[in-house]
């Protein structure tokens, strides 16, 4: 760890945040703007958990012989994911040399990093309705074999996904990302709470204090800007996703100590 970051979360860790007083940190993608990271890597995840966040956000999607695995991307070496057996893609490294990682293989690392950070999982869209609830029903199947169902929480951009996983683990919370349904619509389709782009929160100010009354969660995504962090917690954001996780948890202290 570099001595800039090793101070950064030195500080975060000297002034505690209180619990429930400010947003929880989930780090996009992992923390990958560090030595030796990548995005979606098993070293985003470790880093991610090193600097205190609530939980790290990962991406994955299908293969076409049905392999889940980690990438943010639809393409890789211009190949299609979902179009293209495991096969053509079980070499391909990550910018850090880490393999592209297999979702079983991931979720096998995570339970070693005894920090209690949440899996933040990204369920990519897939092309069909069929292919959607196939790739939720893979998903339930892997967190419940790797006995991760209680560190787990879910999103998805993809409506069909959604409901499939809500169906199949209605004990795992499930986020929505597409930002176009009212958390009303949202609460009457059984997911946890919203997890919408910050301007899409900014167009509709009013849904913090409805997601508020109706018991949702609410999460506000990529967040990079002092500025613009600020703004979400003082509009009543429950979890902010960030790529600087180090740096946002200190901004979260400045405005506890304000």
């Amino acid at each position: 760890m570099h001595k800039f970051e090793i101070i950064l979360l030195t500080l975060a860790l000297t002034f505690p945040l209180m619990a429930g007083d400010t947003p929880k940190i989930i780090a996009h993608r992992g923390y990958w703007q560090t030595y030796g990271s990548a995005q979606n890597s098993i070293r985003s995840f470790e880093r991610a958990a090193e600097a205190g966040a609530y939980g790290s956000e990962f991406d994955v999607q299908m293969t076409a012989d049905s392999i889940l695995v980690l990438f943010h991307d639809n393409t890789v070496g211009g190949i299609t994911i979902q179009r293209a057996p495991y096969a053509h893609f079980m070499d391909m490294k990550l910018p850090n040399g880490e393999c592209i990682p297999v979702l079983r293989e991931f979720l096998e690392a995570t339970r070693h990093v005894d920090s209690g950070i949440k899996l933040i999982f990204e369920l990519k869209p897939h092309a069909t309705p069929e292919l959607n609830r196939e790739a939720a029903r893979r998903s339930v199947e892997m967190i419940r074999e790797k006995k991760l169902v209680y560190r787990t929480e879910f999103i998805t951009f993809n409506l069909d996904a959604g409901k499939e996983l809500i169906r199949l683990a209605p004990e795992i919370p499930v986020y929505y990302l597409n930002g176009e349904l009212s958390p009303r619509q949202l609460k009457d389709l059984g997911f946890a709470g919203l997890d919408y782009h910050y301007d899409v929160m900014r167009k509709n100010p009013q849904w913090f204090g409805e997601a508020k009354k109706l018991g949702l969660g609410i999460n506000v995504w990529t967040v990079n800007d002092p500025a613009i962090i600020r703004e979400m917690v003082e509009q009543g954001a429950d979890f902010i996703t960030t790529d600087v996780p180090s740096d946002a948890l200190l901004q979260l202290n400045h405005i506890k100590n304000d």
